[in-house]
């Protein structure tokens, strides 16, 4: 099923390398190239999945909008995941912090984004629960 990724990243090579995989693994990406219209795409598009540069442009860079992201009732479920050139532990223990889900170093190896989209995206598998005839319920693994 197609979903809907955001990218916050103010870098263009990235944001291409990103689209192109995000579409060949048939999602839609929406793009923002600052905070504020990462806010503003997250908020009336509401993603199934944030991609999250952490140094950006402006007054609202990727750790206060992770952190306003999580915060926000509606938005506070949609997994984020920092995908930055910031390559120390003391970045991701920041992203950690600020709430994100994830984290990747760039420059991302393809497979790695691959394997980020499936793991934040691909639906659970229903089974039968251990007595399907008696309740007819399904539980999610």
């Amino acid at each position: 099923m197609k979903k809907r990724i955001l990218y916050v990243e103010d870098n263009a090579n990235n944001m291409l390398l990103v689209k192109r995989i995000v579409e060949a693994e048939g999602h839609v990406l929406l793009e923002a190239t600052d905070g504020v219209s990462g806010w503003e795409t997250a908020v009336f598009a509401r993603p199934a999945l944030i991609l999250m540069d952490l140094l950006l442009p402006g007054a609202l860079d990727g750790f206060e909008l992770t952190r306003r992201i999580k915060q926000h009732p509606d938005l506070g479920h949609i997994p984020v995941v920092a995908l930055t050139a910031w390559d120390d532990q003391e970045a991701e223990a920041m992203a950690t912090a600020a709430g994100c889900d994830g984290f990747l170093r760039k420059p991302a190896d393809i497979r790695q984004i691959r394997a980020t989209l499936h793991q934040f995206l691909d639906d659970p598998v229903l089974v039968p629960a251990v007595e399907p005839h008696s309740t007819g319920h399904y539980v999610f693994i």
